[in-house]
């Protein structure tokens, strides 16, 4: 994947990267300074970040969708609270809600409805929610792809990459 992207893509991929291998390493805020924008103005800034969400995003949803064998076979998201008691997303915290939605919208096809939960995290959520959600996406795109690799279903190479 990184041989035919934008440097900016490429530069959002290496972040993933990063952060995938120092959460991997039980190591949460190097993760979170890993993600970093690192652009100098407040819009570049967000964008960044909504790049970076919405780049782990579409990578859980393809794992999803391989691991429900393409839509005949579906994948069950479960909300769970601290107890370990399953809950409604709707009573979920904010930012493990948000990822819920986004996480769905994109496994649905409906990338303009998962654009759309990031942007109202990244315009309306307080900076802690907003490290939630990176690493709930980080989280996911370890355990889907972990997932994947022990069905001997493919994973994007540059997530592969963190395996090692």
């Amino acid at each position: 994947m990184i041989g035919r992207v934008s440097g900016e893509q490429r530069d959002l991929v290496e972040k993933a990267q990063r952060a995938l291998v120092a959460l991997r390493l039980g190591r949460d805020e190097d993760a979170l300074d890993e993600v970093v924008p690192s652009a100098a103005d407040e819009p570049a800034r967000t964008a960044e970040m909504r790049g970076l969400m919405l780049l782990l995003f579409g990578e859980c949803s393809s794992m999803v969708s391989r691991l429900g064998d393409g839509g005949s076979a579906p994948v069950k998201v479960q909300v769970f609270d601290e107890a370990g008691e399953e809950v409604p997303i709707d009573e979920a915290d904010p930012p493990v809600r948000t990822a819920v939605r986004t996480l769905l919208a994109e496994v649905h096809g409906n990338t303009e409805a998962a654009e759309e939960q990031v942007e109202i995290a990244l315009a309306s959520a307080a900076p802690d929610e907003v490290d939630s959600l990176v690493l709930q996406a980080l989280r996911w795109t370890i355990r889907l792809s972990a997932e994947c690799v022990d069905r001997d279903l493919p994973v994007a190479d540059w997530v592969r990459r963190t395996f090692t």
